[in-house]
């Protein structure tokens, strides 16, 4: 990746939407301020021009459940593969030995992947530790915040288990992380722990976004969650709900009723979900994604996230929404416009960041992807993308490549013998 300043952009020409039109679009700062049919005069602006010919444009992707301070870690680890569990005790070995410039850094490259992918907001959770110095991940994710910022925005999640003091909390808190986090499911007593990382956000002033019910049996810590919420004026989400995927339907359908009263949102992670469940299962192995199909037709605001990155909770991963947004089709059963708001709208409004996208007064966040349409841009995730941030082009990228020619046809009958060898195939460019 190689750097330069960020490009105010005033107008767009020649982009296709979602919906396939073919439109150009306006902008004045930080806001798209009119999308007309391409070749339409547009409001008058001045300054540079993007031609985005053979481009979707959509909403820039949101990441609204990642863990950046454990990103890229697998390789230094080297975990055993396997269940929640093992994955969590192999991060909480190596967290021993965490460095805040290494944490830093394994965080920024991550970030930066997620910027050139098209994803302009990032909601992490980062660990409070134990030991000496609890704190490592979070001044990493902190500076790192005000490294980019004005490139991408980043809110940050203090991640803390029951043995963790409330103190820990206040200090990540007043170090300049933004919202409460935990997994009460995994607590000896669930509810307990549940209660306690409320009544800090109570008492904070600050909102809440916390894993539940993170296994496909197990603690129901969502619907007790949905009870002590509903009516509060702070932002609340919940992360993973795997455990929603096996209830029967009218069981979903009461505790969907709830979380809606409760205004909580459900952010599904199906790459990290598929990875760590059914560990157990030798045979018709179960795959647990929060179903947020249904969810969102019960009324429920919903979004789809990431999650880890080469960590011990996911080996894999490519810091990319449409990775996401695909395997929502393949494994989620939403159709391809359904799994992009998901990743895109959805995961904004959830992290009750302001609408973005391609529509008169949204925030000019945007993504380009070349495909000429938006199947087309999930299915194959073209590398070939320009984003936007604020109006501004944050990331810009072109991929070349270069195909051999298909072999002449073989001659029904074979040349002379003293014939020339034919000639190699040569090379002829594709794409940008």
């Amino acid at each position: 990746m190689s750097a330069a300043p960020p490009v105010s952009i005033t107008a767009i020409h020649n982009a296709r939407l979602a919906s396939g039109a073919l439109v150009d679009i306006a902008i004045d700062g930080e806001t798209v301020v009119a999308v007309v049919p391409a070749g339409t005069p547009l409001p008058g602006t001045e300054g540079e021009i993007l031609d985005l010919a053979g481009y979707v444009v959509t909403a820039a992707g949101a990441e609204p459940h990642g863990h950046l301070d454990k990103s890229q870690s697998w390789d230094a680890i080297q975990p055993p593969f396997g269940d929640l569990v093992r994955a969590i005790e192999s991060w909480q070995a190596f967290a021993q030995t965490l460095d805040e410039d290494e944490t830093l850094d394994r965080a920024r490259s991550t970030a930066l992947r997620m910027l050139a992918s098209g994803i302009t907001a990032v909601r992490t959770h980062v660990d409070l530790l134990h030991g000496a110095d609890t704190l490592i991940g979070v001044r990493a994710l902190v500076r790192l915040r005000e490294e980019l910022r004005g490139l991408m925005d980043i809110e940050l999640v203090a991640l803390g288990g029951p043995t963790v003091p409330d103190a820990v909390f206040d200090a990540a808190l007043d170090a300049g992380v933004d919202l409460v986090g935990g997994a009460p499911h995994l607590a000896e007593d669930p509810i307990d722990d549940l209660d306690r990382l409320i009544a800090i956000a109570r008492r904070r002033d600050v909102g809440l976004d916390l894993h539940t019910d993170e296994s496909l049996a197990g603690a129901d810590t969502l619907a007790a969650y949905a009870a002590a919420v509903t009516g509060w004026h702070r932002p609340r989400s919940a992360g993973h709900c795997v455990r929603l995927s096996m209830m029967p339907t009218e069981d979903l359908a009461t505790l969907a009723d709830e979380v809606r009263a409760a205004d909580i949102g459900i952010i599904a992670l199906p790459i990290t979900n598929l990875y760590l469940q059914g560990w157990e299962d030798d045979h018709a192995v179960p795959r647990g994604i929060a179903p947020i199909g249904r969810l969102k037709a019960a009324g429920v605001r919903v979004a789809a996230g990431a999650d880890n990155v080469r960590d011990p909770f996911n080996p894999v991963g490519r810091c990319d929404h449409l990775e996401t947004a695909s395997l929502l089709v393949a494994a989620g059963h939403l159709a391809p416009e359904e799994a992009v708001d998901a990743v895109t709208t959805g995961a904004r409004d959830v992290m009750g960041l302001p609408a973005a996208g391609p529509v008169p007064g949204a925030r000019a966040d945007l993504v380009a992807v070349r495909a000429a349409s938006l199947g087309e841009a999930v299915a194959f995730a073209s590398a070939d993308r320009v984003v936007l941030h604020r109006g501004r082009v944050v990331a810009r990228t072109t991929v070349s490549t270069r195909i051999a020619s298909p072999s002449a046809p073989t001659p029904k009958t074979a040349p002379p013998a003293d014939a020339p060898a034919p000639a190699l195939p040569t090379l002829v460019p594709t794409g940008k």
